[in-house]
């Protein structure tokens, strides 16, 4: 167990070092459709946090978490949704560590950066740690809610700040 947490640690560090020490662009790609980058990061980022609270949904009725049994379908939904989950928050990544970097001129921005690396660094060892036969029942589970935990706390660090000071626009 200890190599999976190791390299999601290595991988958290990695990123705020690279994020820390190369030269912002301030460059960004806008999509079609949206008024701003940011909007873009803002609604990728929603959709991240919305499959990931179905990430939670899913893993409580796969563990009999719920009030209800598990439908048959709901392992692969399970897998899926925290692939598209990744899928759409890597763009978001790239873009903040790219144009911004590792920012922390306000207690939010530093929070958001930190919470980044984290995200990507409790992800990598999760999904190490999903290969690891003969685990305790607890891991994985603790592992999956550090990852909605990130997750969240990006969320709340971004996009509903950026709704809370621009509505919900596009």
């Amino acid at each position: 167990m200890a190599i999976p947490v190791l390299i999601g640690a290595a991988v958290s560090v990695l990123l705020g070092v690279y994020a820390k020490t190369h030269e912002p662009t301030g460059f960004s790609i806008n999509v079609a459709g949206f008024s701003s980058p940011q909007a873009v990061k803002t609604w990728l980022a929603t959709v991240a946090f919305l499959l990931a609270l179905f990430q939670l949904a899913s893993a409580s009725a796969m563990y009999g978490k719920l009030p209800f049994s598990a439908p048959s379908w709901i392992g692969a939904a399970h897998v899926w949704s925290g692939r598209l989950a990744v899928l759409v928050s890597v763009p978001v990544a790239v873009h903040c560590l790219y144009a911004f970097g590792f920012l922390q001129y306000d207690t939010r921005v530093l929070l958001h950066s930190l919470l980044g690396c984290f995200f990507y660094g409790a992800f990598v060892a999760k999904m190490l740690l999903l290969t690891r036969k003969g685990l305790p029942g607890w891991v994985i589970p603790v592992a999956g809610g550090l990852v909605l935990a990130g997750l969240t706390g990006l969320w709340l660090t971004s996009s509903l700040w950026f709704f809370q000071h621009h509505g919900l626009t596009f």
